[in-house]
Formats: structure tokens, C-alpha cells, sequence
């Protein structure tokens, strides 16, 4: 096998160079001589995560396909903590990123299963009152271009970022309680009603039928008069101000041939 690096990292004071090898060796260099100082030895597969430790210059983090997350001492070429991300039932679960706090007391990873693993001292009460699972109910939704070439979401016909701030839902689909979904940004000062969405029944790749989030409904629905759901309102809204924004720019352009590229409309 022909030796690769697959990821390099200097230490918080540059005095060091880690990388980190498709042979599963960690090398640490000295980044004036070029000296190979140690090898770390400890993981199993590819290591594609290597963080350094915000103000000591000692230690570095190394997370890999092997689910395996080391805590070294590149000065001493140690292992100082190791902890596997095993999953019930499920096997170990490759470690994808990770990242140190500022004040370098903790660190959270992210994992191919869609976890995330905080570490770190103290309790974790601040974390208990958070629900283990959170999506936004867009997450997973297909994307379409359009005949300019323009990515819209598929349901609505709308470019991804002109939509609504999404809902917080489980890993079915089920939305979490209003007073979660305040924090996502853009709801957090949105009325009760505006926080109750709107479920329907969704056709998943596999021909399954399950009930998902599929827009933001109000609490009286069935008054005449009243939009059917305050996300088609919403996109009505933004189509209208787009529309008289193109017209007035229309009336204030010179004569003569216009380009006409622009976004798409959709009605």
C-alpha cells in the first residue's frame, strides 16, 4: 500500500506538525527541522479529524472511520484519553468531525449515525432538557432545477433559501413541542399558532407512507377568509414583492433589449 496523508494539523503554537496517514499512524513532526519526533499508534482505519487544543500547545485530538476519538500528548508521543463510539445494535459509529470549546474544557463530534457526542467536565444536566433527536423537517426534502438551471425545493417550488425558517422534528418526522421550535432562528418570537405545523402523509424512497411535517398550518383553519396555510401565504408574499420589484425596475431601465436572467417565477 502506497502511503497517503489524509489530514494535517500543526499544534496551537506551531512547534509541531501532526498528520495523519492512510496506514492508521499519526506522525508528529518538529515543524522547523522536519524531525519525525513519534508515531501514534492506536487507530484502526483512515483518520480524516485532527483538532488541536485552543491554548495548550500539548495536546491534540484525532478522530477517525474506526470510531475510535484519542486525546494525545504530541510532546511525550502519549495517549492521554480514549474513548470508542460504539452504537447499540448498530456497531461503532464513524466519527465525521469534531471541535474543541473555546476555553478548551470540552469538545463535541458528530458521528455518520447523525450523532452528536458532547464531552467534557461537569454534569450534563444543561443537556437533559434538549430532545435526544432534532431535525429540521427540510432536511431530507429532494431538490429539482428548474430549465435556468436553479435549485428549488421540489414541494414548493421555491429557492431553499426563501423558505421559511424550518420546524424541529424527531428522526420519524414528528414535530417537537412548540417551545422547542422557538430556537430555531427567525422563531423566536413567533405567536403560538404560527409554531403548530402542518402534518401530511409522505411517500419515502422505499414506497413507505409516513406522516411528516409538510408545511405551517393556523389554529382556525376553516374560517372563511383566512389563508389555508401560512407558509403558501408566506411565499405569495415574497412572489408579490419580487413581482413588483421586477416591474418597477422595468419601468426606471432605458429602452432597448434587456437581458431578462433573473429568478425564475413561479406561481
Amino acid at each position: 500500500m502506497k502511503p497517503k496523508v489524509t489530514m494535517i494539523a500543526w499544534n496551537q503554537n506551531d512547534n509541531y506538525v501532526v498528520t495523519a496517514v492512510n496506514n492508521h499512524l499519526l506522525k508528529v513532526w518538529n515543524s522547523s527541522t522536519g524531525q519525525l519526533l513519534h508515531d501514534l499508534v492506536g487507530h484502526a482505519d483512515e483518520v480524516f479529524v485532527l483538532e488541536t487544543h485552543p491554548f495548550d500547545g500539548r495536546i491534540m485530538l484525532s478522530a477517525g472511520h474506526d470510531g475510535n476519538i484519542f486525546i494525545w500528548d504530541i510532546t511525550k508521543g502519549t495517549k492521554t484519553k480514549h474513548y470508542f463510539n460504539m452504537i447499540e445494535g448498530q456497531g461503532h459509529g464513524a466519527v465525521f468531525d469534531c471541535k474543541f470549546s473555546p476555553d478548551g474544557q470540552h469538545f463535541a463530534c458528530t458521528d455518520s449515525h447523525g450523532h452528536l457526542l458532547i464531552f467534557g467536565f461537569g454534569c450534563s444536566r444543561p443537556y437533559e432538557k434538549i430532545p435526544d433527536q432534532m431535525f429540521f423537517h427540510t432536511d431530507y426534502r429532494p431538490l429539482i432545477r428548474d430549465s435556468n438551471n436553479y435549485v428549488l425545493d421540489e414541494q414548493t417550488q421555491q429557492a431553499p433559501h426563501l423558505m421559511p425558517p424550518p420546524f424541529l422534528v424527531d428522526v420519524d418526522g414528528n414535530p417537537h413541542p412548540t417551545k422547542y421550535q422557538r430556537l430555531v432562528p427567525g422563531r423566536e418570537n413567533c405567536a403560538d399558532e404560527h409554531l403548530i405545523p402542518q402534518l401530511g402523509y409522505v411517500a419515502t424512497s422505499d414506497g413507505e407512507v409516513v406522516e411528516q411535517v409538510i408545511g405551517q398550518q393556523t389554529v382556525d383553519q376553516d374560517e372563511p377568509g383566512l389563508e389555508p396555510s401560512i407558509l403558501d401565504g408566506m411565499i405569495r408574499q415574497l412572489q408579490l414583492e419580487q413581482d413588483q420589484r421586477t416591474a418597477a425596475d422595468q419601468e426606471s431601465a432605458p429602452s432597448g433589449p434587456q437581458n431578462g436572467e433573473g429568478t425564475p417565477r413561479r406561481g
